[in-house]
């Protein structure tokens, strides 16, 4: 299943190997955001099926209300990424769950693959270890 995915990460090697990762896997990236602003621009440009978002970007700590911003006001699935999984480990409404990192090639895959069927209510299995679900 192919789909437009957003990056919202602004340490720019984490993003361009997350890029490479993504287009491996033959998904589009539809852009790449360093901050909040920028994320929210390129959703309002272009369709984003599914958003990577870091909690921490180059504007503090903005990733929490960026995603749960996506999801229910823009509608993009979201899933966040990031080192400090404690941030949010009450969840985030609206959103699918987060990733930590690092994480490896598989990690993001099964992840990914995980939220996108969720997104077009197709059957998921449990979801992959690596992945805390919210609610």
């Amino acid at each position: 299943m192919t789909a437009r995915i957003l990056i919202i990460e602004d340490e720019a090697l984490v993003a361009m190997e997350l890029r490479f990762v993504l287009e491996d896997l033959g998904h589009e990236v539809a852009g790449v955001a360093a901050d909040a602003r920028t994320a929210r621009n390129l959703v309002r440009e272009t369709e984003v099926d599914l958003a990577l978002v870091d909690i921490h970007l180059s504007d503090g700590p903005t990733g929490v209300e960026l995603g749960r911003e996506l999801a229910q006001e823009m509608g993009v699935t979201v899933l966040f990424m990031t080192a400090n999984p404690g941030m949010v480990r009450n969840g985030v409404a609206g959103t699918i769950g987060v990733l930590s990192k690092p994480s490896d090639e598989r990690a993001v895959q099964k992840a990914v693959d995980y939220a996108l069927r969720r997104r077009t209510g197709k059957p998921v299995d449990t979801a992959p270890a690596e992945l805390q679900l919210f609610g």
